[in-house]
């Protein structure tokens, strides 16, 4: 896929903001990747190159502008349930200096998430094969998507997450009330709907 075409599609989840060529190149390079692992092990039930660009990084790339307009300096960020890298690695592409965690028990998809970061020469990127519950560290910035076991992982990300530091989650609305009650000391923003998508909506909010 050119990075041409990267663009063209990601254009509704970024709106008025734009990737510069060596990070729509990143994504072009990450998307292939994706492509030829997922066909040993299963990273994605998206088979198709274009609906991965949309749907994965288009979601984690919106996701990645709210929670910093501005690409970030000093601040971490811990990605709770990683799988193929979403969000994860989508909001290292877009904010560099970003000292990010991706969890991933998954021992085979904790290695296909080391190939990226060594293919695409991230730095600043610690690949955790492991529960998340088993993390002593704390983030600025805790993210999820689609995971499992949803209310339990509220907890685990809770305890992730940094004096004052913030919580995303990339939710189905039917979610969001889910969400709000079971973390009732976080200070939650309105829900935001995705570009493109009926049903789906990214949630922020802060640590009181």
């Amino acid at each position: 896929m050119t990075p041409d075409r990267v663009a063209e599609l990601l254009s509704p989840f970024l709106e008025d903001a734009h990737l510069s060529a060596s990070h729509l190149g990143l994504i072009a390079t990450y998307t292939d990747l994706l492509m030829k692992w997922n066909a040993r092990i299963n990273l994605t039930a998206v088979r198709d190159p274009e609906t991965i660009v949309a749907r994965h990084f288009g979601e984690s790339l919106f996701a990645a502008k709210h929670l910093f307009p501005i690409p970030a300096t000093n601040q971490s960020a811990i990605d709770v349930g990683s799988g193929a890298g979403f969000p994860g690695l989508p909001l290292k592409i877009w904010s560099p200096a970003l000292a990010l965690t991706l969890v991933e028990a998954n021992q085979r998809k904790a290695v296909f998430l080391r190939e990226v970061v060594r293919t695409l020469g991230l730095s600043g990127v610690n690949v955790f094969a492991g529960r998340a519950e088993h993390i002593s560290e704390q983030a600025d910035v805790v993210i999820l998507r689609a995971v499992e076991s949803f209310e339990h992982i509220l907890a685990i990300a809770h305890n992730l997450i940094a004096p004052k530091g913030r919580i995303a989650i990339l939710i189905g609305m039917s979610q969001v009330q889910t969400a709000t009650s079971t973390l009732s000391d976080i200070r939650w923003r309105d829900s935001v709907p995705l570009p493109q998508s009926h049903s789906r909506s990214l949630l922020v909010g802060q640590l009181a």
